[in-house]
This record gives structure tokens, C-alpha cells and sequence, in this order.
């Protein structure tokens, strides 16, 4: 009995009181709008920021010329055997060459023979290996082995990703909190202000002996047809921004 009064009521309110709902499903659904654009935006930029991450950490590992191909096949089995390492991609001295002549085009024809590129292993790691300190010790520890010439990577680029993320998670954090406290505002007042327009309704029925939690639960079930219209109108928002 008490259950049927409560959710006749809770839907009766709602109806009852169309433009006091309304108002309170639309401060509702622009409080979970503001959560999901800046959610969204967020998790954006973790994925580009973590794509920049790998691209920078890429570790190219030149090998002797004379180098025969059973040590530059076991260089590579040892690379992928590495912690961390995502790929492993072998770029002979003719692919090089190709690439060379590619990124400079026409200056290209200023060398003879492009052929003086050496073959090498180009290593991407994963994003939680991509730190400046973990790829310096991969450096220094592949450059040590056999028929190995040279490894190099960009540590100035790894750097700035790195010092740019932590501005941007910092930047993120700050505007993501405010975001947070201006929508639990929004949504206090509203339901406030609801609760003020019953003023009487409320008074009365405590008059005739109602209890709080009497009075309540039709008010939280009629909040919770708020907040899923809300959501639902949130979830298209964003789903047409997105």
C-alpha cells in the first residue's frame, strides 16, 4: 500500500508540476551535459597525448654495415624479448633509401647514392615505457651490443610530451573540479527552489500528522524520473556532439 501510494504520487508530482519538472530536468541534463563535453574532451586528449607519447619514444637502432644476417636476426628476436616493446620493425638499407628520398625530395639528388644509410631496427614502445629515463637505459644497453653502430631516439621531443602531459593532466584536474561543484550547484538550487514551490503541500501534510520519510519518498521518486529524463537527453547531446 505504502509502495503503490508512493510511486502513484512520486508520478503524480511529476505531472502535477510540469514546468517546476521541466526546469529541474533541464538544469539536470546541462549539469550532466557540462560533465560529459568536458569528459569527453578529456579522454581526447589522454588519446592523443598518449599517441604523441609513442611516436615520440620511437628507438631506431643502426647496425654495423658489415653486420651478417644472423646477428642482425638475433639483435631483433632480442628486441622484441625486451620489456615494454610494442614492435619491432627492420628497415634495410634500400627502405632507407626510399625514406630518405622521400622526406627530401628533390635535395635528395644531392647525394650519388643514398645507399650509405644504414639498415636498422626501428623499436616503439608502450605508453607506460614511453618515459625519458626508461628509453635513456634502453639506449644505453642496446647500444652495448653486438653489431649494433648506434641507437638513437628523440629525447628532446620525449621531454616535452612528457612536461606538456603533466601541464595538461594538472590544467585538466583544476577545470574538471570546477566543473563538477558548478553543476552540483545547479542541480542543489533547482531542487531547492522545487522544494520551496511545495512549501504549503509539505506544511499541510505534516499538519495532518505525516512523518518525513512519509513525505520524502514520493520527492525521490519523482527525482528519479528527473534524473533519467535527464540523462537520456544528456546522452543525445553528447552522442550528437561526439
Amino acid at each position: 500500500m505504502a509502495l503503490s501510494y508512493t510511486l502513484r504520487e512520486g508520478i503524480a508530482g511529476f505531472r502535477r508540476a510540469k514546468l517546476a519538472a521541466a526546469t529541474s530536468v533541464a538544469a539536470l541534463a546541462i549539469a550532466l551535459v557540462l560533465i560529459g563535453i568536458f569528459a569527453l574532451l578529456g579522454w581526447q586528449g589522454q588519446n592523443v597525448a598518449e599517441s604523441l607519447r609513442q611516436r615520440a619514444s620511437e628507438v631506431e637502432v643502426f647496425l654495423d654495415d658489415g653486420a651478417e644476417a644472423e646477428a642482425i636476426s638475433r639483435i631483433g628476436e632480442r628486441l622484441r624479448q625486451v620489456a615494454g616493446v610494442d614492435s619491432v620493425r627492420y628497415v634495410s638499407q634500400e627502405e632507407a633509401a626510399a625514406i630518405f628520398r622521400e622526406a627530401f625530395g628533390e635535395g635528395a639528388d644531392l647525394y650519388d647514392d643514398a645507399e650509405f644509410l644504414p639498415a636498422s631496427y626501428r623499436v616503439r614502445r608502450g605508453s607506460a615505457y614511453a618515459q625519458p629515463d626508461s628509453l635513456a637505459s634502453l639506449a644505453a644497453r642496446v647500444d652495448a651490443w653486438t653489431a649494433v653502430d648506434e641507437v638513437a631516439y628523440d629525447r628532446a621531443s620525449v621531454e616535452a610530451v612528457e612536461r606538456n602531459l603533466g601541464v595538461f593532466q594538472t590544467v585538466g584536474a583544476g577545470v574538471a573540479l570546477l566543473v563538477v561543484l558548478a553543476a552540483l550547484l545547479l542541480v542543489g538550487n533547482t531542487v531547492r527552489l522545487s522544494i520551496y514551490a511545495r512549501r504549503m503541500l509539505i506544511r499541510t501534510m505534516k499538519l495532518v500528522g505525516a512523518t518525513n520519510g512519509f513525505i520524502r519518498r514520493p520527492f525521490l521518486i519523482e527525482g528519479v524520473i528527473q534524473g533519467v529524463v535527464a540523462g537520456v537527453v544528456a546522452g543525445l547531446v553528447l552522442w550528437g556532439l561526439y
